[in-house]
């Protein structure tokens, strides 16, 4: 099961959140108090993989709380929209199902804690009652039919294929120095505090990665070979003098841990540096006595020094690279991991880390996560931003149109649109001071496209850029001007400007080239140049057109006749969909090109090979090899 799309209603400050949809990685962006972690939690208690109880005073809204609780079965709070694999598809079918309409299903829970499944494209289809067709052998004459065992129904198969959801918002970070029959003693329990329940689980972490236990550790301490130690109570007390057998044997024992602690050491470090591209940590793991202190170094501050004396952002980083790497790995197979504000004491250039390392971790589990930070937000991949806002009525509720606003009168820039705002340009600035190569497109929609389709170049080898490539999108042909001059790099080289065949992007491609591009004309591309024989292309013709009409036709509902019935080949496919629009009597709506980008986008890199032949990659690679000059 994937996670499609989901909606929150009822639920403390969340009337109706409005369906958000959900990609490998999420993010909900927001300004305090918006309402983001009450987006979390409801997905949490859909299916949690721990704790994660409904409370009804905590959960229901206080302002329907009297009217709510009387009939908690009435209201759901939650609903989730689900892909299902090829495999579970099959096993609907075997109870029944019509394969051709089990895509997606449609799972809700209510504040009474019951479930509720049906086929998005087959609410009749009863799930509860369908139970898995089998044969009946012959019946022999003078014999009784007998009714065979009907065994699990679909439902309880289908609640069983629903992913855990593993949420977090304490990240349990690790002291310097740990008190080892403490941490025995944390460990063996289930009533802490949320605080050291977060750090004891760190700790059950950090102990299993380095192939531990802390009663070994702690046993091997108490080996020593003086006269006097330190009790639990931080007291000297005398003990009797060793024979040399005894010596020897605490020797081996001391010999032994500080092996064992060497090798956990070298571990740690190894499987760190793998993640983190922050610096070269070195740790050491030390056992005294009862205490055992992690030590830190790194190039640039080779002296160790304990772990509490480094960055907080290094003690975060550390505790969830263990929980996240390990934990989550061998316990939650396959959950979504809900992150409320990970890495909000990181330094920026450790956040952008973080989000990366989301695009590893979305290859086992999808992430949903919430964040009022630009360097959380990649700019190459907006299509995973859902912006959390107040509405009107004083509601939460969440929106893929990141220009939307907070109300009738709000400007649309406010509020949280600022953190991807500040995220596009730092992609800018990038772009000037990093290195970068920016290529100007038209609108956001193109840089959707040419965002991924380098993506999947770079992932098959097809191209490898010496800069990273950035697409600006300038608003219009008009102005690709205006913004040209602005990302003119510090040795005067103008960017590149990739414009549409049609008419305005040809007297926007002349204009530059009889002006602020006379000397650099090779600069100014349009679409025309990679279609062959198709004139008054556009960027949508670059890409697979059965794809396209696929997305469009999922999206526009509205329509008698589907687009692909309409659709004339070799001809631009933007201009054909205006006109289809017009014919079914519907108006497309204002932002329809980006929805289309973002649906298609999704499909190609979530299965590149399925959509695109060699023909069209060698399209690509020619239209690619022109950026790098």
């Amino acid at each position: 099961m994937k996670l499609k799309k989901f909606r929150v209603t009822g639920f403390r400050s969340v009337t109706d959140s409005g369906w958000i949809d959900a990609s490998d990685v999420t993010a909900l962006i927001g300004e305090n108090e918006a309402g983001k972690t009450n987006l979390l939690l409801p997905l949490w208690k859909l299916n949690p993989s721990g704790d994660g109880e409904i409370n009804l005073l905590d959960d229901m809204p206080r302002s329907r709380y009297a009217e709510m609780r009387e009939e908690p079965e009435k209201h759901d709070f939650i609903r989730c929209i689900f892909e299902l694999t090829d495999a579970e598809r099959d096993k609907a079918e075997k109870f029944g199902a019509d394969r051709s309409k089990t895509e997606t299903i449609e799972i809700c829970r209510d504040f009474k804690g019951r479930y509720g499944i049906w086929f998005c494209d087959d609410s009749d289809f009863k799930v509860g009652e369908a139970y898995e067709i089998k044969e009946v052998s012959a019946i022999e004459e003078g014999e009784e039919a007998v009714e065979p065992d009907k065994g699990p129904s679909l439902f309880t198969y289908i609640k069983s294929w629903l992913p855990k959801f593993v949420y977090y918002s304490n990240y349990g970070n690790l002291d310097a120095q740990i008190y080892l029959p403490h941490v025995v003693e944390n460990l063996s329990r289930d009533d802490l505090g949320g605080k050291e329940a977060a750090k004891a689980r760190t700790l059950r972490v950090l102990f299993k990665l380095v192939n531990l236990s802390p009663e070994e550790v702690l046993e091997l301490a108490r080996a020593t070979g003086v006269t006097e130690r330190i009790n639990q109570h931080g007291q000297r007390v005398s003990v009797e003098e060793k024979t040399e057998e005894q010596m020897q044997a605490d020797d081996e024992q001391l010999r032994t841990r500080a092996a064992l602690l060497q090798s956990a050491s070298t571990k740690l470090t190894k499987a760190f540096k793998d993640w983190w591209k922050q610096g070269d940590y070195r740790f050491r793991l030390h056992a005294d006595g009862n205490y055992f202190r992690i030590w830190v170094a790194d190039d640039r501050r080779p002296e160790e020094i304990e772990l509490e004396g480094r960055s907080t952002g290094l003690q975060w980083f550390l505790s969830f690279f263990l929980v996240f790497t390990y934990e989550s790995e061998d316990t939650h197979d396959n959950a979504i991991v809900l992150l409320d504000e990970p890495g909000h004491s990181l330094h920026p250039l450790a956040q952008r880390d973080l989000s990366t390392f989301f695009d590893s971790l979305s290859k086992t589990h999808q992430i949903v996560f919430t964040t009022h930070s630009p360097f959380m937000i990649d700019a190459d991949r907006l299509d995973r931003v859902r912006k959390v806002f107040v509405d009107g009525d004083g509601g939460t509720v969440a929106s893929s149109n990141l220009a939307v606003s907070r109300g009738k009168n709000a400007e649309k820039g406010a509020g949280a649109t600022y953190a991807v705002h500040s995220a596009l340009n730092l992609s800018v600035a990038e772009s000037l001071l990093l290195g970068c190569t920016p290529v100007i497109v038209e609108g956001p929609s193109d840089q959707h496209y040419l965002s991924a389709i380098k993506n999947i170049l770079i992932s098959k080898g097809r191209i490898n850029p010496v800069a990273e490539l950035v697409f600006p999108p300038s608003g219009g042909a008009k102005t690709a001007k205006i913004i040209a001059a602005i990302l003119m790099g510090r040795d005067d080289a103008l960017p590149f400007v990739l414009l549409d065949g049609d008419a305005a992007g040809k007297q926007a491609a002349k204009s530059l080239k009889d002006g602020l591009y006379q000397s650099s004309k090779d600069s100014v591309l349009t679409t025309d140049q990679f279609t062959g024989d198709m004139k008054a292309s556009e960027i949508e013709d670059l890409l697979p057109i059965v794809l396209v009409i696929q997305v469009l036709d999922r999206l526009e509902r509205r329509a008698g006749q589907d687009f692909e019935d309409f659709y004339e080949t070799d001809k631009p496919i933007v201009p054909q969909i205006k006109a289809w629009a017009v014919d079914e009597g519907f108006e497309l709506v204002s932002d329809w090109k980006i929805q289309l980008a973002l649906g298609v986008k999704g499909k190609l890199l979530s299965n590149p090979d399925k959509h695109v032949d060699d023909t069209l990659l060698d399209r690509w690679v020619t239209l690619f090899e022109r950026f790098s000059g």
